[in-house]
């Protein structure tokens, strides 16, 4: 963690707003707007931008794929700006949670890969590119979402280390230990070997 030179008050104001922020459904906004259902009863019914893709609508997927990553960062960067990096890393990890868990939803959100590069982008761009191009590797190679999305958080402490950025390490393991949890019955159907591909419009 970075020096914490905050007010406790304000650090509260600005993981609240970080929270709300995050629990936009962007995916399911999307798809309503164009038509396509409830997304909630679509393929995995997840609100990501990878359950969005079975719709068959590309641009509503890469929508709500910038969407979703561009709240995390958003917050961490106005954060940064009105106060400091400590409230950054507040506002992007509570950003992350509410993603997961959104009010607005009952607290059923999404997997928040998404929100997790873009949040780790705007807090360490060098950390958020190799955690991207990680993800775009195994996903090239495994045509698999959930492990490309599994393989990046696993690695962003590592490339926290690289890049000599130890104040991210407890938000970095803090935010993959949520991936996996969210991702556990991923893992169950990779292991089994039933996990979908990249574009198929069955559940997963």
């Amino acid at each position: 963690m970075p020096e914490i030179t905050t007010s406790l008050p304000l650090l509260v104001v600005c993981g609240l707003l970080g929270y709300l922020l995050g629990s936009v459904p962007f995916g399911i906004v999307i798809t309503r707007a164009l038509g396509l259902g409830d997304l909630r009863a679509i393929g995995s019914g997840n609100i990501g931008a990878t359950n969005v893709l079975r719709t068959g609508h590309k641009g509503a997927a890469l929508a709500t794929l910038l969407l979703d990553a561009g709240k995390g960062a958003i917050a961490v960067l106005i954060a940064r700006a009105a106060i400091g990096e400590d409230a950054a890393q507040i506002a992007g990890g509570m950003a992350f949670l509410g993603h997961l868990f959104p009010v607005w939803l009952g607290f059923k959100g999404g997997k928040g890969v998404a929100t997790f590069l873009g949040t780790i982008l705007a807090l360490a761009w060098p950390i958020g590119l190799a955690a991207c191009a990680t993800w775009a590797v195994t996903a090239a190679v495994t045509r698999i979402s959930s492990a490309a999305a599994l393989v990046a958080a696993a690695t962003s402490g590592l490339w926290c280390f690289v890049f000599s950025r130890g104040d991210l390490l407890f938000l970095s393991f803090g935010l993959m230990l949520l991936v996996y949890i969210r991702h556990w019955p991923n893992i169950q159907r990779i292991k089994a070997g039933t996990e979908p591909k990249i574009g198929q419009k069955t559940a997963g």
